[in-house]
């Protein structure tokens, strides 16, 4: 089972490099040439029966997961859960969707003739999780999307693949401290984002967390390829709780504001 979740990820992070060329040399730093210990991958997702948070979850469940908490961003119009794997090494997972039928009719009407053209044999395939995006829209109904819902214009961009990877800082045996590895991102060039502060939490809720900036990539919409914000790479550093186990759980109102990561300002 373990091997089936490692050779997952691995084509997952394979698919986030080709539009995140930033990760590696990311890894690199702050691996000082060893491997990293992913905390978490993030995916994002619609509400709409076909393609909702369950059915990416379902991926997850064959594999040993197991549902370990929920979260609500009612300004962003998204529902989240998160799933941890019996294997406690294995990174966690942060799903997400969007509540499609709290946007505009117009956004409604984009997003439902995407997943439209979804063939359904694509969603349980095994590798649907790195799949991409199965449709064409064009740059104007990305636009629209996006004065609205920079999620849904992300999603309606880049389809079916890991939002972010995280650094686990717990395990990382050159830095123990945020501070530091933001210092050191920052040192070598890289941006952070600063959408209410760098670091996004503290100790006292067990979880500091820090992304760089989204990279941008080539996007071929149905009318012309255009640059845009790909993915980015987040950095977690977990606290203990009363009992003496790091927190596995995530933080709303940190979540909430690195989901701005892929901010297309």
């Amino acid at each position: 089972m373990t091997t089936k979740v490692i050779e997952l990820f691995s084509n997952i992070w394979q698919h986030y490099l080709e539009v995140t060329p930033s990760a590696k040399k990311v890894h690199q730093l702050l691996g000082s040439g060893n491997d990293v210990i992913n905390d978490h991958v993030a995916y994002r997702t619609f509400n709409l029966a076909k393609v909702n948070l369950d059915k990416l979850a379902a991926h997850l469940l064959t594999l040993g997961y197991k549902e370990c908490g929920e979260y609500h961003f009612k300004a962003k119009k998204l529902y989240a859960k998160h799933f941890e794997h019996s294997d406690n090494t294995m990174p966690k997972v942060f799903i997400s969707e969007l509540l499609v039928e709290q946007l505009s009719e117009q956004a409604q009407t984009i997003i439902h003739k995407l997943v439209a053209n979804i063939d359904e044999k694509i969603i349980t395939q095994y590798d649907f999780l790195y799949s991409g995006k199965s449709w064409d829209i064009s740059f104007a109904d990305y636009q629209t999307l996006l004065a609205e819902s920079e999620y849904a214009a992300w999603l309606s961009a880049w389809g079916y693949r890991a939002n972010h990877f995280t650094v686990s800082i717990n395990h990382l045996e050159n830095f123990d401290c945020i501070n530091t590895v933001n210092d050191t991102l920052k040192t070598h060039g890289f941006a952070l984002n600063a959408i209410g502060g760098e670091i996004k939490g503290d100790q006292s809720v067990m979880l500091e967390q820090s992304s760089t900036l989204a990279d941008k990539a080539l996007v071929e919409f149905a009318d012309k390829a255009v640059e845009i914000p790909s993915c980015f790479y987040e950095f977690a550093k977990r606290y203990p709780t009363e009992e003496g186990d790091l927190y596995t759980g995530f933080v709303a109102a940190s979540a909430d504001k690195i989901f701005a990561s892929t901010n297309a300002v």
